[in-house]
């Protein structure tokens, strides 16, 4: 039997863990074995604290941690200090980022990550891949906007370091653009942080929630809207989007995936957050809906344009973010429910895709559809290994992103509006055009002969044979090609399995995001774990059950 008191021992720990980790890696830098150890022996933990957390929340609901100790302000007003909330939202995430994290991190280790020579190791590489996985951590159990913005910046300083491994110039010049795009986020989440404590003076979220029902509402819809755009640039939503697809297919593959899986899920993850707890009247609801059909067309329609497969699986990323915000938009328990569902399972597929491509570009040498071909007669596993996650992705049933798509059309279609019914027949086409970009990566990479491909003569060649006067590296010259390590097919294949296990486990992984979902709506739970159920005092019904307040000031419908 897990008690409040062991939660409370357990919280900090998905934080402080890999930070601590963290620490001791970078001190044993020469170790490079030591360092792989120490990494995967903190990530198992975080997976086990993960799961130990969800099981607690679903069980006993949201549980708060003020850390320090620090009590109320004098004369009232919310915690002071920093406050971790695990409600089940939040466990699940930390759960599902946990176990990518690992998976990602094991497939690393088959890889070797270099930093220019083969014979230097990057040691920098696990510790920084550690503090990314601390501030992962740290997003989804935050409890105020200022400690939201620290894990924003964790993961920005993290992945500048991950995205220049090796420091070539197509790395660096991504690095570049993607800070710069991340400290225009940053600046106006910032911004918002402050316009929030102005308005409410505080930044503790669950006061915030119960506090700014007090503001005018055009104040509430403009605080609402800066912090929107804040987390719509790390989500990515269209039109702050443009900057995804330029930035991460330059990183090495393990990155590539974790960022793709993890970090654009955190500003979901925000957007979830500030919509539900602390803006929950549905004022901008309309906006989002047109910003997710957006996010959903012009992403996919990016795709199709691709032959690089990196480039184009970033822009279905981009496009499938614009599901996500379907699901959050139509403010229903139903729509949430899909929306996070559909989250979990964006994670795994797109991960274990990228990891793929990894493996592509180690047996042929190359990721552009113009060069590859034969994939399937050289390696039936890694055809394997990219044919089930891309039906996934494309909705096929009986995958677990159809039954995501289901669930989301059903809810659009349940709550009626016109703009509901347009995002559901543009969730078909996506859907649809979807798996015109997958099926072209297979046909091109997998089913035609490599001699067909226009550029297949040249794939696995040494960058130096591109020049007019250098010879040619035929793929068959190559040594060892396409030799997989198991280290590397065993991850990507476990992740493909957890993709697996939430499609024929729908039923019960449904149960918990309608719980999750639920607690969302309802709000009660998490400001009571916070605040204390006097905070709900304003917000009894009359029956003694504590129901939201809305925009207006009274109960939502």
């Amino acid at each position: 039997m897990i008690t409040e008191s062991t939660m409370l021992t357990l919280m900090p720990l998905p934080t402080v863990l890999p930070i601590v980790a963290a620490a001791i890696a970078l001190v044993m830098g020469r170790h490079r074995r030591l360092q792989q150890v120490i990494s995967l022996f903190s990530l198992t933990v975080l997976v086990l604290v993960g799961a130990v957390m969800l099981y607690y929340t679903d069980r006993n609901g949201a549980v708060a941690l003020h850390v320090g100790g620090w009590g109320d302000r004098d004369g009232g007003g919310g915690p002071l200090g920093i406050t971790l909330v695990a409600d089940q939202l939040a466990a699940l995430m930390v759960l599902v980022s946990a176990t990518v994290l690992l998976g990602v991190l094991v497939y690393s280790v088959g890889q070797g990550i270099r930093d220019g020579s083969d014979d230097q190791p990057v040691s920098i590489f696990y510790p920084t891949y550690l503090i990314l996985a601390a501030g992962v951590s740290n997003s989804f159990l935050s409890g105020d906007l200022f400690n939201l913005f620290v894990s924003f910046e964790v993961l920005l300083a993290a992945s500048f370091v991950l995205l220049t491994v090796g420091g070539s110039p197509d790395r660096v010049r991504a690095g570049i653009s993607y800070v710069m795009v991340s400290m225009v986020s940053s600046l106006v989440f910032l911004l918002g942080i402050v316009y929030a404590y102005a308005a409410t003076g505080t930044l503790n979220l669950a006061d915030m929630a119960l506090r700014v029902q007090e503001l005018p509402a055009g104040t509430r819809t403009t605080l609402f809207a800066v912090l929107l755009v804040g987390f719509g640039i790390k989500a990515a939503v269209f039109p702050l989007s443009t900057w995804l697809p330029d930035s991460y297919p330059t990183a090495p593959a393990p990155v590539t995936a974790v960022f793709a899986g993890l970090l654009t899920k955190v500003g979901v993850y925000a957007i979830i957050r500030a919509h539900t707890l602390i803006f929950p009247g549905g004022a901008l609801d309309d906006v989002l809906m047109i910003a997710g059909l957006l996010t959903m067309i012009v992403g996919i329609l990016g795709a199709i344009a691709q032959t690089d497969i990196k480039r184009l699986l970033s822009f279905t990323l981009v496009s499938h973010i614009g599901y996500m915000i379907f699901g959050i938009s139509l403010s229903t328990a139903q729509g949430l429910s899909a929306a996070i569902y559909y989250v979990v399972h964006h994670i795994l597929v797109q991960t274990t895709l990228f990891l793929v491509v990894g493996l592509i570009e180690r047996q042929a040498g190359a990721a552009s559809l113009r060069r590859l071909g034969g994939l399937a007669a050289v390696s039936p596993v890694l055809a394997l290994l990219f044919f089930i996650p891309a039906l996934n992705l494309g909705g096929i049933p009986p995958f677990s992103g159809f039954i995501g798509k289901v669930g989301l059309l059903e809810a659009g279609a349940q709550q009626g509006s016109v703009l509901a019914w347009v995002l559901v027949g543009g969730s078909v086409v996506t859907s649809l055009l979807t798996l015109y970009a997958v099926v072209r990566v297979w046909t091109k990479a997998f089913w035609r002969a490599r001699a067909d491909a226009p550029e297949g003569q040249l794939a696995g060649a040494h960058p130096e044979a591109l020049l007019d006067d250098a010879d040619v590296i035929e793929f068959a010259d190559r040594e060892d090609p396409g030799r997989m390590p198991l280290s590397m097919v065993a991850p990507t294949a476990g992740l493909l399995a957890v993709g697996l296990f939430i499609a024929l486990w729908a039923g019960p992984m449904f149960e918990i995001t309608d719980q999750a979902a639920k607690q969302l709506i309802r709000r009660a739970d998490y400001i009571e774990a916070v605040l204390g159920p006097d905070a709900l005092t304003a917000i009894k019904t009359p029956d003694g059950g504590a129901v939201p307040v809305g925009q207006d000031g009274g109960p939502r419908g």
